[in-house]
């Protein structure tokens, strides 16, 4: 080999070397893959530097990031303090979303069905099997429901959005909260089809006639899917908007001396939507170099992404709680 082939051999693998050092990588909640993305092209654009997010789910994320195979994971369901301390993670939140119920009701429009929060547990359960029930029909008397199975579409896999809809369940119902619990992954006992990841739960909803599913609003819009309006803590049957997302935000408990965990499932309040959630980054406290560009990319997003957050349909975080959030980064010297 001469030498000039040796220099460009070696020039290619340095070249290689550096394209994967400053490749950042995520895996894990598809509940956030969507505004992830979005903030990846854009701050690629802005920047020039990459950031590759993959949906698999919030195990996924959680597996991965305390294996240290990616730079960060995201989960819908937080890590507690104990499980931070145990794999040596970094914790902070992304955004706020929302759950919604999803259905395929042929003759019913766009926002017509309404849905109690007992009503949703018995559909859940299995309890109430087909879409005349009693139960349905006095809570929608002016519409025609079908004597039709209904057909539950669910997640598959581990998943965030799963743990996220069973607290919701279980905070409605102390029977659910008895035999099922809050779980990333649930026996469900009514008639039910699973789907993978969010875009695979919005595929089964949108290709299966009588079904009824659990999604993240950006898929349903995406999907061009019809959502139930549902009865929210206070009693009041809400839409899911962004004003009621915001609503549900407002009240949520941030607090960096617990590695910002906290649940806003299920929030009080006339206006608010009772199924939100907040996606979370987790990061190996170790990593300092791969979280500090961890942390530049979300920094980016919280400072400059709103917007595409809104197009979305999330709730971007108030700047108390981004400030908040960089401190935290800060103090653990990866930001």
């Amino acid at each position: 080999m001469n030498k000039i082939s040796s220099m460009i051999i070696a020039g290619t693998m340095v070249a290689t070397s550096l394209v994967a050092s400053d490749l950042v990588k995520g895996d894990g909640s598809s509940f956030v893959l969507p505004i992830n993305q979005a903030w990846a092209k854009a701050y690629y654009k802005a920047t020039g530097k990459k950031v590759q997010y993959n949906g698999g789910g919030s195990g996924k994320g959680i597996k991965d990031a305390t294996k240290r195979l990616v730079d960060f994971g995201g989960t819908d369901a937080p890590l507690t303090p104990k499980a931070q301390k145990k794999f040596k993670m970094l914790q902070f939140p992304a955004v706020v979303g929302a759950t919604v119920l999803a259905y395929n009701l042929p003759g019913v429009p766009n926002e017509a069905l309404k849905l109690t929060d007992k009503a949703i547990v018995a559909i859940a359960e299995g309890k109430v099997k087909y879409w005349d029930n009693p139960m349905l029909k006095a809570i929608n008397p002016n519409l025609k429901l079908p004597h039709k199975k209904i057909i539950f579409a669910r997640r598959s896999d581990a998943s965030g959005t799963t743990w996220n809809f069973t607290y919701f369940l279980a905070s409605v119902s102390r029977e659910w909260r008895k035999h099922y619990g809050v779980k990333k992954s649930i026996n469900w006992s009514c008639n039910n089809v699973g789907g993978k990841g969010n875009p695979g739960v919005s595929s089964i909803i949108k290709q299966t006639p009588y079904s009824i599913g659990y999604i993240e609003y950006a898929y349903a819009v995406e999907s061009n899917a019809k959502v139930a309006v549902v009865e929210n803590r206070d009693g009041y049957f809400v839409k899911p908007e962004m004003k009621t997302f915001q609503a549900a935000a407002a009240g949520a408990d941030f607090d960096p001396k617990k590695g910002f965990y906290t649940v806003i499932g299920y929030p009080k309040g006339k206006d608010s939507y009772p199924l939100v959630a907040c996606p979370f980054i987790i990061m190996p406290k170790e990593k300092v170099a791969q979280d500090k560009k961890v942390t530049a990319f979300y920094a980016w997003a919280y400072d400059n992404g709103a917007d595409i957050a809104k197009k979305l349909y999330y709730v971007p975080l108030p700047k108390s709680v981004t400030n908040k959030i960089k401190n935290y980064w800060k103090a653990n010297g990866v930001y």
